[in-house]
């Protein structure tokens, strides 16, 4: 309503000034013709724009012939008039999108299906990576082998999506190589770990080890970054660590090789985020999130295999698993769904960031973990004391308490 009084307000004075203008100033909008000038956006304003309106010194008269005579005065001022207005709605448009829902109820209904849609297959997707990785790990106890598998099926999804058009294939110069690559290197080495700890321990016990996260965070960006925490962000620290301990204390799955492989996986994931700030700076030549994780996954697919022939060599073929007495059909079927659920929700999470603001999907990081472990402890019958019960609890809840507190800015004094 209050564009809509803005514009007739507006229109009515942009009216009445033409109107009394000398008629020898009037050929001024012959210059400037009324309905590309008014009704086209202005992308860069100077300090001489004036509203919706670009103001322009008034100049004298370079012609006998006036505005009166060229165009009739009631045609430019309706002119102006509807031009103004459509500029106005066009703004009151854009301003409500899509933060405010009362500018169109039915797209903002739509827009929040969408996104709940979306949520819904980042934790199902999520669900189902952790509950395949883990059923063929049980018995194919190969991690960097089934990294490449992973790697492998996200490589051929993003090759098809940029040869099908339906996702635009970026232009990446040498120099965007050489930045990403340390990027590749920590996103390999988190993948990687956190495998090797789904393992060796439960789904559920990783995710909680998982659940320090944010102490990494705070700790690699103070040293490197130079961001200090608040005492808020501190202070949700504590119950992360301290319910992370407790609920190592009673955990059925322990053992230290797992624990430390979900570590070193929280610190690799860190140090990619650290390092995404501090290399990706000039935003002329950073990619969108989808582009930059595709890009990832190829060069992580470059490096991890020779890893892999090195250390476990080629026993993923049909010959060894059959040596091995494995069901052929189950590894390859569990296998190549626990790649499409690894990539399907590592994207889906980026097209979620696009849509809300970062501590939003902070907190949706933290009710997903949630729901993994529950559901994790539900389908694999894992045994949980209540103690451990307790401090997966504490942890979760120092989670989000830290996702809120992020945010806080410290006072000025």
């Amino acid at each position: 309503m209050q564009s809509a009084v803005a514009a007739f307000s507006s229109s009515s004075s942009a009216a009445a000034t033409v109107s009394s203008f000398p008629s020898n100033y009037r050929n001024l909008h012959v210059l400037h013709p009324t309905a590309s000038h008014f009704a086209a956006p202005i992308p860069n304003r100077s300090p001489w724009d004036c509203g919706s309106r670009s103001f322009s010194p008034l100049l004298p008269s370079w012609s006998t012939r006036t505005t009166k005579e060229a165009f009739p005065l009631t045609t430019t001022t309706t002119t102006i008039t509807t031009s103004i207005k459509t500029k106005a709605a066009a703004t009151s448009v854009s301003e409500s999108y899509p933060d405010n829902p009362d500018s169109s109820e039915g797209d903002y209904f739509a827009r929040t299906l969408q996104l709940v849609a979306l949520f819904a297959l980042w934790y199902f997707f999520n669900i189902y990576f952790n509950i395949y990785i883990k059923q063929v790990l049980k018995v194919y106890p190969f991690p960097i082998t089934l990294t490449i598998v992973q790697l492998v099926v996200g490589t051929v999804l993003i090759l098809f999506m940029w040869a099908g058009d339906l996702y635009k294939k970026p232009k990446v110069s040498s120099s965007q190589l050489v930045a990403i690559l340390p990027l590749a290197l920590v996103h390999t080495l988190g993948n990687l770990f956190t495998i090797v700890s789904l393992g060796l321990v439960s789904v559920s016990f990783t995710h909680t080890i998982k659940a320090t996260e944010p102490f990494f965070s705070v700790v690699l960006s103070a040293l490197f970054l130079g961001e200090l925490p608040t005492v808020w962000v501190l202070t949700s620290l504590v119950p992360i660590v301290g319910g992370v301990a407790l609920a190592s204390l009673t955990e059925a799955s322990f053992n230290w090789a797992g624990f430390w492989s979900a570590m070193a996986s929280n610190l690799a994931n860190q140090s990619r985020n650290v390092l995404s700030k501090r290399i990706m700076v000039n935003k002329e030549e950073t990619l969108d999130n989808i582009n930059l994780f595709s890009v990832i996954t190829i060069m992580s697919l470059c490096l991890s295999t020779p890893v892999m022939l090195f250390t476990e060599g080629i026993k993923f073929t049909p010959s060894y698993l059959q040596s091995a007495g494995l069901n052929l059909r189950e590894i390859y079927v569990r296998s190549l769904l626990a790649g499409l659920c690894f990539h399907a929700y590592q994207q889906v999470a980026y097209l979620i960031l696009a849509r809300v603001s970062p501590v939003t999907h902070s907190v949706g990081n933290c009710v997903k973990r949630v729901v993994v472990i529950v559901s994790s402890v539900l389908f694999f019958r894992t045994p949980v004391s209540p103690i451990n019960s307790v401090g997966t609890g504490v942890a979760l809840v120092g989670v989000f308490l830290y996702s809120r507190v992020k945010k806080m800015k410290p006072k000025s004094e």
